[in-house]
């Protein structure tokens, strides 16, 4: 599936206002579903059990106030005004963030970087730079660059908040989907209703997780219809309630309302701030799923569309409230109370198909931080399934869609209340928010280059708002709190040992990578028979022989007449352009017809299919034979440090020059000038052959060369797998024993292998295991 032509053409700047108002409403379906949810449970959990609603009405006044200003401060200011410039090249979310810092001081956690990736276009920002680099930002830089522990760190922080991500991923659909069916307690008795949410609830999450293979696309077109619906819903039955029982609440709007309800209710009313933080839910959702909109739609939604309709429900609800004193019932203030009678059926079918629109945002939202993870190195390999060849970024993970069921029903069976589910849910959602104002606040000295003291102002203001809902929650800790931190512990343990594992495999890898002088005293031949066809080595390494290929020479009477040295590697940026995919270079003399070829690919990239990427490969290393000038033939003793890397583009990319042409043969009969495809007996086979532009400029040794690299592929390609095994050295501390010779060891042997090594043909497969000693 090559899907980068749709990726490059997507609108990053200058949209019409149609396409804007397109994208705008589209986000209301994909972004807005959990934020547009929440009035379904923030004032049943305020009040569950800290405070208490009194005729005064300064609790519900004070909720209603710490509620509108809460909105206001954090999604609107914070996220619409401040985070959504922050974007990594149109791309969002905890990672976007890491990788700008990565790209503005060298503190990238991918051990294989290369000067050649800083030469990417992506590799600069759209963002807003200042010419003037004050002198704070350089220290700083240059501290976290020194050190180590700080790298780490930071490393750390971005992986605690890809955790919670994961945790919310569990937790939202639980707390949506029960508040949701919690309507149905208004229309039976209490016995009844407790033998009926938990499982009704249950059944609609299954059917939610089950769907998910089918992928966004195919359900996608209800999704802003139905949030658009409940939006229109909540804000008709808040304006129905302000005027027809409390038209004066809008007084509640004021900040001192907030000051009497902390002096009222003290210790209680700080408790229940945990509750209150459950109305900005889902905010991060605007700055994590940006990548499939703009800057400007989804702030053009938020701003006229999802922040007036909640500030009118909440004020509605609270409308309602201060002329009901006394819920007649003994589930205490929920939303359906203030609905109207007459209509709370249908309210509750919106509201439950609202709920599990908001759960797919964030499932899918799961999937796609998981693959970055995966990307950069933090997280095992899993199998990634694109649900949509045109749509980027619909994808879905079978393992982690299962494993999200599973914890999701264990969450709403143990619980079976939405106040422990909002104590567990609001703990998750403000760490997340707490390290992106941490995140935010490097980003703003680091790569918009302004002032540190605007970056303590930002960390100060938004971060002591963050910090007092950080602490009612975490005060919380035995009454569900303790779920979210239990989870990303767990996620968090599992990421840092697959980084620690890998990271070490590859340093083993470096120092035993074999010299240039053992090849060059081999000769032409290596020293042994060159047989027809082209010899595929994988290696993590970048430069340099890797060990597994002398274990070859030494070992086998023959080889083939031409090797690659392959290296499928991830780079900090969201996508590498078509035109900038491969890096090409020569191994050693032209006459040995060693070559390296190293594909880039961005943390959102999609990886090409083996028949695609294999065309490609053949391709760039002909475009480089072509393109490679007579002064690129270095002298013996220069090949160790300058090996020369020549950046060229897939097939896609680049319409001139060498090329595969391919067409339909029934026959199965193949001349001397074409290629063969290794392909199932059911398919049709294709023939695939080399183009040559007719063009002076390529000399006679470059032909012979291609005519060479063409009959090595018309005979076949053999794919040497390596697995590097690591193991702890004598004497290492039993906690790196613990993690080398169990945790990683573990995972690396449960989780799946490299994706490409999926589809290759078994029969020209060859797999070589090789322990090191970290």
């Amino acid at each position: 599936m090559d899907l980068e032509g749709v990726i490059r053409n997507r609108p990053v700047k200058k949209e019409s206002w149609k396409t804007v108002l397109t994208l705008a409403y589209q986000s209301l379906g994909v972004v807005y579903g959990d934020l547009s949810t929440s009035p379904l449970y923030v004032y049943k959990s305020t009040f569950a059990e800290d405070i208490q609603h009194s005729e005064t009405n300064e609790e519900i006044y004070g909720v209603l106030s710490f509620v509108f200003w809460t909105l206001t401060l954090v999604p609107l200011l914070k996220y619409v005004f401040i985070v959504l410039r922050a974007d990594d090249n149109g791309e969002g979310g905890t990672f976007a963030l890491y990788s700008l810092l990565c790209r503005h001081a060298r503190v990238s956690s991918l051990p294989n970087c290369q000067l050649a990736d800083e030469e990417l276009s992506e590799y600069t920002i759209d963002g807003v730079v200042s010419d003037s680099k004050p002198v704070g930002g350089s220290t700083l830089k240059s501290t976290l660059e020194k050190y180590k522990v700080l790298q780490t760190l930071l490393l750390i922080l971005a992986l605690i908040g890809t955790c919670m991500v994961i945790g919310d991923g569990v937790l939202t659909p639980a707390i949506s989907v029960f508040s949701a069916v919690s309507g149905l307690e208004l229309s039976m008795s209490k016995e009844q209703h407790r033998y009926v949410e938990v499982p009704v609830a249950c059944i609609i999450l299954v059917f939610l997780f089950a769907l998910q293979h089918y992928g966004t696309h195919r359900v996608g077109f209800l999704f802003a219809p139905v949030v658009i619906t409940w939006l229109l819903c909540i804000s008709a039955i808040g304006v129905y309630n302000i005027f027809h029982w409390n038209p004066h609440v809008y007084q509640a709007l004021s900040p001192y309302y907030m000051y009497k309800f902390l002096k009222k209710t003290q210790r209680g009313g700080w408790m229940s701030l945990g509750g209150i933080l459950l109305c900005i839910t889902g905010s991060e959702a605007m700055f994590a799923d940006l990548g499939h909109f703009s800057q400007l739609s989804i702030k053009i939604a938020f701003t006229f569309v999802v922040y007036p309709s909640l500030i009118l429900a909440y004020m509605g609800q609270a409308a309602y409230l201060s002329k009901h004193h006394v819920i007649e019932s003994n589930y205490r203030i929920g939303f359906y109370v203030s609905v109207p009678e007459k209509i709370r059926w249908p309210v509750l079918a919106i509201a439950i198909l609202a709920a599990v629109v908001g759960s797919q945002a964030i499932i899918t939202g799961t999937f796609s931080i998981i693959k970055q993870c995966s990307a950069l190195g933090c997280f095992p390999r899993v199998k990634i399934i694109h649900t949509n060849s045109k749509i980027h970024g619909q994808i879905y993970i079978p393992e982690i869609n299962w494993t999200l069921m599973l914890l999701c029903l264990a969450v709403t069976i143990g619980f079976r209340d939405t106040k422990r589910m909002g104590n567990a849910s609001g703990l998750a959602v403000i760490t997340v928010m707490l390290v992106t104002t941490c995140l935010m606040s490097l980003v703003i000295v680091l790569c918009w280059h302004k002032s540190i003291f605007l970056a303590i102002l930002f960390i100060f203001f938004f971060g002591s708002i963050e910090a007092l809902y950080f602490s009612a929650s975490l005060i919380k800790f035995l009454e569900g709190a303790w779920v979210p931190i239990a989870l990303s512990f767990i996620f968090l343990v599992v990421m840092y040992v697959w980084h620690y594992g890998t990271l070490k495999k590859y340093e083993s890898d470096v120092q035993n990578k074999v010299s240039i002088n053992w090849l060059l005293s081999l000769g032409p031949t290596l020293g042994i028979v060159r047989v027809r066809g082209i010899g595929l080595i994988h290696t993590e390494l970048v430069s340099g022989i890797p060990a597994i290929f002398s274990h070859f020479v030494t070992n086998l009477p023959a080889f083939h007449q031409v090797v690659v040295f392959l290296c499928i590697k991830s780079v900090p940026v969201p996508h590498v352009r078509p035109d900038e995919r491969f890096l090409v270079g020569r191994v050693g003399p032209k006459e040995y017809r060693l070559y390296r070829c190293i594909a880039r690919y961005g943390y959102r990239d999609i990886h090409m299919d083996d028949l695609e990427f294999e065309k490609d490969l053949v391709r760039s290393i002909a475009e480089f034979i072509r393109s490679e000038g007579p002064e690129c033939n270095l002298r013996m003793e220069e090949f160790e440090d300058n090996e020369k890397m020549t950046v060229v583009g897939t097939s896609s990319s680049n319409l001139r020059g060498i090329r595969l042409s391919e067409d339909a043969d029934s026959s199965g009969r193949t001349g001397t000038s074409e290629m063969r495809e290794i392909i199932s007996p059911e398919r049709l086979r294709k023939r695939v052959r080399f183009v040559l532009p007719e063009s002076p400029q390529i000399d006679r040794d470059a032909r012979a060369e291609l005519q060479e690299l063409m009959e090595a592929r018309e005979a076949g390609m053999a794919f040497i797998l390596g697995h590097s095994y690591v193991r702890a050295k004598r004497g290492s501390s039993l906690m790196k024993k613990v993690v080398i010779n169990f945790g990683y060891d573990f995972l690396r042997r449960n989780f799946r292998g490299p994706t490409y090594a999926l589809s290759i043909p078994h029969a020209s497969t060859l797999e070589v295991g090789m322990v090191y000693h970290v």
